[in-house]
């Protein structure tokens, strides 16, 4: 499972120019789901993701998670972080989970957020969905699980 972390001052999704999605300070999480991921995967992408060390502390180092701040986190399902990229001039999504495999695990991570996270919000699994962001900083990590 693929994590493209961005550290906001303001982030929204919307579809069909409707918000469903918005939160303030926080994370937008933008979520690739392979072939072979897991429940498994999901909680330890989720563990990182909660954990990370991305904002700043009173002395202006990168030493507190998004737990320790409160903020918001903005999961968005984003098909094609799962491509292959490495040759070509074509992504080949070979490697990408396939759409129910893919709409389940990453309803297993929204569920398993909500539980630990104050301010969650979504974007929905497989739609055209348009992302606004101000990435803080700018701020942005890919993380692996």
């Amino acid at each position: 499972m693929i994590g493209l972390l961005q550290r906001v001052t303001q982030a929204e999704v919307r579809v069909g120019g409707e918000c469903i999605g918005r939160i303030g300070c926080g994370l937008l999480v933008l979520v690739g789901v392979q072939r072979d991921d897991t429940e498994l995967r999901a909680d330890r992408l989720l563990e990182r993701l909660l954990n990370y060390r991305v904002f700043a502390d009173d002395a202006g180092k990168m030493n507190l998670s998004l737990l320790d701040t409160g903020g918001g986190l903005l999961l968005v399902p984003q098909f094609t972080l799962a491509a292959d990229t490495r040759k070509g001039r074509r992504p080949s999504f070979s490697g990408a989970a396939g759409p129910a495999h893919g709409a389940q695990l990453f309803g297993y991570l929204q569920q398993q957020a909500g539980s630990r996270v104050g301010r969650l919000a979504s974007g929905s699994f497989g739609a055209d969905m348009q992302v606004s962001l101000v990435n803080d900083g700018p701020v942005t990590f890919w993380l692996d699980a």
